[in-house]
């Protein structure tokens, strides 16, 4: 199996870790945030603004500071549960003028989960190994893992960095987060539906329900068999895709649906630790 090593990869990603450093070096910025920050720049790369990062090279920490302030509002967008309403929380006019595109929050929050396991694959495939030797410096750490804080964060969980030496080789196989198919997490692309006691709804007609409205989307059903009552009254429904989650909600926390007379509650499923 091919292979790279450590430093090799530090080569590749050199602008990616000058960025990195002046965010948290030079500008002080919360290391946490300022991976989430360089999480987020590289999902947008792989989106439909390439370049991004080597753009900044270039620019004054004034502008560079002013774009990772937008990539910041954007992130917390993500994290929050109500749409944000104001021009001055949904504006990215700092970063529209560098990359040379309209940009702006809601664009991301429209495609919220979608953004939200992809964002969290490069910061655990990319991220968690091109900036340990930076943290390092900056929190002053030997512990392994290093233990950064911001996280485990709300919505993108934790994040494992480990310090390797430079020689150290990794396979090159998925190695990277800018795949045309990231892979993520089942989690990611699971729903949480509930049912009207009184109208049972059966495995059979939550796929006829989705199928019939977004295709061949259904990946499997799980009925609620935990309770004494004769209806299940609630299920997770894998769907194939995370961008399949975001066209059910449509921007919105849930969704209503209805199958041969009876409510189908849809919203995303969030797993309860402990």
């Amino acid at each position: 199996m091919a292979s790279i090593t450590i430093e090799d990869l530090h080569l590749f990603h050199t602008a990616d870790r000058e960025i990195f450093s002046r965010l948290i070096i030079h500008l002080m910025r919360d290391p946490g945030q300022s991976l989430l920050v360089m999480a987020l720049w590289l999902w947008l790369e792989v989106k439909r603004f390439p370049n991004i990062i080597a753009k900044l090279r270039n620019r004054s920490d004034f502008i560079l500071n002013a774009m990772a302030d937008e990539a910041t509002t954007c992130l917390q967008a993500l994290e929050s549960k109500t749409a944000f309403t104001s021009p001055s929380e949904s504006t990215m006019s700092v970063t529209a003028k560098i990359i040379g595109k309209p940009i702006s929050v809601p664009m991301i929050t429209h495609i919220k989960f979608t953004a939200i396991a992809e964002i969290k694959t490069f910061l655990n495939n990319v991220c968690s190994l091109i900036f340990t030797d930076i943290l390092q410096q900056v929190l002053g750490s030997l512990n392994q893992p290093l233990p950064v804080m911001s996280f485990p964060h709300l919505i993108f969980r934790n994040i494992t960095v480990i310090s390797l030496p430079l020689s150290h080789h990794l396979p090159t196989g998925g190695l990277w987060g800018w795949s045309h198919e990231i892979k993520v997490s089942v989690d990611d692309r699971t729903m949480f539906l509930t049912f009207s006691r009184g109208y049972p709804v059966s495995e059979s007609e939550v796929k006829e329900l989705f199928m019939g409205c977004f295709g061949d989307c259904v990946d499997n059903v799980y009925m609620d068999e935990s309770n004494s009552v004769d209806q299940p009254l609630f299920a997770r429904m894998v769907v194939r895709g995370v961008s399949i989650v975001d066209d059910i909600l449509k921007g919105s926390s849930i969704a209503k649906f209805r199958i041969n007379g009876k409510h189908v509650w849809a919203k995303k499923y969030e797993r309860r630790d402990g």
